[in-house]
């Protein structure tokens, strides 16, 4: 018997997602939050993150390491995924390390409270006021380039202030298999050093006396096959074993990023195994490790997407339904200004109504924003039922790289974000307004 649209979907929401209601009334509701009424109460576009999926999310990984890496172990949620004061307060209530990538993310880390020692720096071309907050807030920057590391021995010259430990981020030459966009360990990309170059930084380190103590690589984003990182971190131990050598320095942590993927369309269930990706980079840093004679590093895994996609949600409301020649038209309210991943990377996803998501499909329809863009396109050619104006439309797998990347495109303004846990809807981010955008402006005389 053919699965129905709901069931093969409830599958992509988050874990304490269920069908409430009776007597022809059913409703999606997620951690015991009636939808329908969180779109009233609130507006749409809405976004909601669960709790229980966020919580769970990390029980996963932490077993996974338990079982695969019984020695030293951390997890940092990479804040690039999505960032605001009250996710950041999570994070750190978790024990998680937090990534964050120049001032602002820091100041929202800072303002959770996130500690020193877990708050670790990213970033490409760090400003030399990222760099200048890094080292008064930060427990671990990670250097990128040669000039980076440079600029930070002229700081550490002048400071009587401790320096964080500091990192150098490898680039491997080996990209994973995911969309050229979010592959960042190829030879050619702009993120971290060649080994050549790393070289160089050992030894200068050495010579200063810099607190050099890991080493980060990062191939990219939302793959789904862990082989090509195994790949990565032998090239690695390669490198650490030519600085024991040559500098008699080896690392006390080794971090091969995250990325790991998530299905976003019931087509990508099930759910990528976090467990068997966790095994097989424990696996070939033991290996490699004892082949090399190397001591063990502890290994530190950056998830980001994989943490907190399945536990964000968008509600949108359908505002317009169209009817051409070859397709049928649903128009949000909402679209790429809050969700730039279809227009920019072919992101596939899938939705359902929230009143009566049980119903049978009536028919193939394409969910378009409101935005003078003809890429603003969310989701194409979805079995949904019959829909109404009106209706309020979840899009599940919504937590990460959404708003993060949203714009003020058409002026549009930044949705409200909701926390919800055991029956409880929590304002985490308020709903930008139009006079938040008009504050930035300064008229001409």
């Amino acid at each position: 018997m053919t699965a129905s649209l709901l069931e093969r979907r409830l599958p992509l929401f988050p874990i304490s997602a269920q069908v409430t209601g009776s007597s022809g009334i059913s409703r999606l509701a997620i951690a015991g939050c009636d939808l329908q009424e969180l779109a009233r109460r609130f507006g749409t576009p809405l976004y909601l993150f669960d709790r229980a999926s966020l919580d769970e999310a990390v029980d996963t990984y932490r077993r996974s390491l338990a079982r695969h890496h019984p020695g030293n172990s951390a997890l940092t949620y990479a804040g690039k995924a999505y960032l605001c004061t009250a996710i950041a307060q999570w994070a750190a209530r978790q024990g998680l390390w937090v990534d964050c990538t120049g001032q602002s993310e820091m100041t929202v880390a800072k303002a959770a409270e996130v500690s020193r020692e877990k708050l670790l720096v990213h970033g490409v071309n760090k400003s030399d006021a990222d760099l200048e907050m890094a080292l008064q807030a930060a427990g671990t920057l990670v250097i990128d380039n040669l000039d980076e590391l440079h600029r930070v021995a002229q700081r550490a010259a002048s400071r009587s202030a401790e320096l964080p430990n500091l990192w150098l981020r490898l680039r491997p030459g080996l990209p994973v298999d995911t969309h050229v966009y979010t592959q960042t360990g190829q030879s050619d990309s702009k993120f971290g050093m060649d080994f050549a170059e790393a070289a160089h930084a050992v030894r200068f380190c050495r010579q200063v006396g810099m607190p050099l103590t890991g080493l980060h690589f990062h191939q990219g984003s939302h793959f789904h096959e862990a082989a090509p990182v195994g790949a990565g971190l032998r090239s690695v131990l390669d490198f650490m074993t030519e600085m024991r050598t040559d500098f008699g320095w080896i690392p006390q942590t080794v971090c091969p990023g995250g990325g790991w993927g998530v299905a976003y369309h019931e087509d990508d269930l099930p759910q990528p195994d976090i467990d068997a990706y966790i095994q097989h980079i424990a696996e070939a840093l033991l290996t490699g490790c004892n082949q090399r004679e190397l001591p063990i590093p502890t290994l530190h895994i950056e998830p980001g997407r994989s943490l907190v996609a399945r536990a964000g949600v968008a509600l949108y409301r359908v505002g317009t339904i169209k009817r051409t020649a070859t397709r049928n038209w649903l128009l949000l309210d909402g679209g790429m200004a809050d969700n730039p991943r279809p227009a920019l990377y072919g992101a596939r996803y899938s939705a359902l109504p929230v009143d009566h998501p049980d119903r049978p499909p009536a028919g193939s329809f394409w969910l378009g924003g409101p935005y003078c863009e003809s890429g603003d396109v969310m989701i194409e050619n979805l079995l949904l039922p019959k829909i109404e104006i009106g209706e309020i439309i979840a899009v599940p797998v919504s937590g990460a790289y959404h708003l993060s990347m949203g714009s003020n495109y058409n002026g549009a303004c930044r949705p409200a974000v909701i926390w919800l846990e055991s029956g409880q809807a929590l304002l985490i981010q308020q709903r930008e307004t139009i006079q938040d955008l008009l504050r930035r402006d300064c008229p001409l005389p």
